[in-house]
C-alpha cells in the first residue's frame, strides 16, 4: 500500500456507541471507514468492498463474530482481509479461540485506543 492509498476498515458491532467512538477515531487517523452492526451485513459487505482490516464484535445477532471470521479466511475473495477480534468475553477465551476461527489478532473490551490502533497499524502494513 502507497502513501497515497488509504487503508479501509469494517467496523463490526452491534453496539452503537463503539461502532461511533471507532468510526470516529479511525476516520481522524486517516482510514476509510464502513460500519455494520450484524454478521450477515459484515459478510456482504465485506465481499462487497474488500476492507484492507475487519474489527469484528464477537457477541452479535444472527452470526457471531467468530462465525463471520471463519466464512471470510474460507472464502478466496476476502481470505486475505485481516482480522481482529474485539469482544468482552474474557482475555483468556479471546486468545485461545480467536486463532481458531483465523482471527489475526484480538482486543478486549474495555480497550485503550492506542493500543488498538497499534494492532491496526501493523496489520495493514503486513
Amino acid at each position: 500500500m502507497s502513501k497515497e492509498q488509504v487503508a479501509s476498515i469494517l467496523v463490526v458491532d452491534d453496539d452503537p456507541e463503539i461502532v461511533s467512538m471507532l468510526t470516529t477515531r479511525l476516520t481522524a487517523r486517516g482510514y476509510a471507514v464502513s460500519t455494520a452492526s450484524d454478521g450477515h451485513r459484515a459478510i456482504e459487505l465485506a465481499k462487497r468492498e474488500l476492507p484492507d482490516l475487519v474489527l469484528l464484535d464477537v457477541m452479535m445477532p444472527g452470526k457471531s463474530g467468530w462465525e463471520v471470521a471463519r466464512a471470510l479466511k474460507q472464502d478466496p475473495v476476502t481470505q486475505a482481509i485481516k482480522i481482529v477480534m474485539v469482544t468482552a468475553i474474557g482475555e483468556q477465551v479471546n486468545e485461545i479461540t480467536s486463532p481458531l476461527y483465523g482471527a489475526d489478532a484480538h482486543i478486549d473490551k474495555p480497550f485503550e485506543f492506542e493500543r488498538l490502533e497499534k494492532i491496526i497499524a501493523n496489520l495493514v502494513r503486513s
